[in-house]
């Protein structure tokens, strides 16, 4: 068996694996928060979806609920009216009440829809913004470490060599 020399790590060298470790530690450290950051905001973004979704849905059925109604009341004074111009007239002011009715609920789904939209695209992008800034800082983070590990084992092995 070959003898092998006994080579003894110097102190420089092993103080720099230890800032080297701590540096990519926490260099993963800001990642991973970045990361778990990340993964909030979309829950929350889902939050925010199904709340709009869930209001909209309710407002739908509240408006599902008035049209039928008015169909029910139509239907009273439709078997009330002593005559068939009654009853047309009746049937006609109907039609225009719905027709407006419906109209103004239309705009208002469409109000909700949009501004669910709006509020889940700005959360999206605020989202995407801060986890594109805290991976550049993680990044940065990383390249620093790394330099500075190639200014320490230079200077480590220049010293060793001396």
């Amino acid at each position: 068996m070959a003898n092998i020399p006994s080579f003894e790590v110097p102190p420089q060298m092993r103080d720099l694996a230890e800032t080297s470790v701590e540096q990519a530690r926490k260099a993963f450290g800001t990642f991973i928060g970045s990361a778990r950051r990340a993964t909030d905001t979309l829950q929350g973004s889902t939050d925010l979806t199904r709340t709009n979704a869930s209001d909209i849905y309710a407002r739908s059925l509240d408006y599902a609920e008035q049209n039928v109604r008015a169909a029910f009341d139509l239907a009273q004074k439709l078997a009330a009216a002593k005559s068939f111009p009654e009853a047309m007239q009746l049937q006609a002011e109907y039609v225009r009440e719905r027709f407006a009715a419906m109209q103004s609920q239309a705009k208002e789904l469409g109000g909700l829809t949009q501004g669910a939209m709006q509020q889940g695209a700005e959360r999206a992008k605020a989202a995407m913004q801060q986890g594109v800034d805290e991976t550049r800082k993680a990044v940065k983070q990383g390249q620093d470490a790394a330099q500075q590990m190639g200014h320490e084992t230079q200077n480590a092995v220049d010293q060793a060599s001396h």
